[in-house]
């Protein structure tokens, strides 16, 4: 649902403004990177603007005048300290769990964010309705996933497996911010896959509880 919004909106873009495909090229590739950020959020909620805060800082990716607050020096420090900390706190028994019912909506507003700050030529309300739809959208996917694959582990597990849950996050989190700032198209492409696997996992999970409910009757 999120891709197809993104397409769509691409596409009125494209035919009611006349543009030529040159023209179009940027707002492609600024929704390749912002899909990928967003992917990155649904990971790890603080890691992403981290790695976009250091881009801005070191001029490796521009920021309009509205999201100047993310390449400045306060927020690299702010958000390199909360990566940390939220890193190492799901490797805490029960925190992770507890990290898991507050990420989905911080990842949303993560996702959102760091979507909107690519598209810094649109006008607010299509940036901010787009953002929420295709930035805010992914990455509570894949959060929502990974929550459940967390929730998985604990009733499987008895939480042993919940560090390489943790850790499998935390890279996804690191490769998905790497690819979208320097690979967007690779970003975008692991993106839909991420989704599609998400998707997959819901289903099999809606069967299993459909499978239980029936024997349990």
């Amino acid at each position: 649902y999120n891709i197809l919004t993104l397409h769509l909106f691409l596409f009125v873009i494209l035919f009611t403004n006349k543009l030529q495909m040159a023209d179009i090229l940027p707002y492609l590739l600024s929704a390749f990177i912002g899909i990928g950020l967003a992917a990155a959020s649904g990971f790890r909620v603080f890691l992403p603007m981290f790695a976009v805060s250091l881009a801005s800082y070191m001029g490796w990716i521009p920021m309009g005048d509205n999201f100047e607050w993310l390449s400045g020096l306060p927020t690299l420090i702010t958000t390199g300290a909360a990566t940390i900390v939220e890193i190492l706190a799901y490797y805490i028994p029960v925190v992770d769990n507890f990290l898991d019912t507050i990420t989905i909506p911080l990842a949303t507003v993560a996702g959102s964010v760091l979507f909107a700050s690519q598209f810094i030529e649109l006008d607010t309300f299509p940036q901010w309705a787009l953002a929420l739809i295709a930035g805010g959208g992914t990455a509570a996917t894949i959060a929502s996933g990974f929550a459940g694959t967390r929730a998985a582990s604990t009733a499987t597990t008895g939480g042993i497996g919940n560090n390489l849950v943790a850790t499998t996050e935390t890279a996804g989190a690191g490769l998905m911010s790497v690819l979208a700032i320097f690979l967007p198209v690779l970003a975008f492409i692991a993106a839909i896959a991420l989704l599609i696997a998400v998707l997959f996992f819901f289903c099999y999970i809606w069967r299993k509880m459909r499978g239980y409910n029936s024997e349990s009757v």
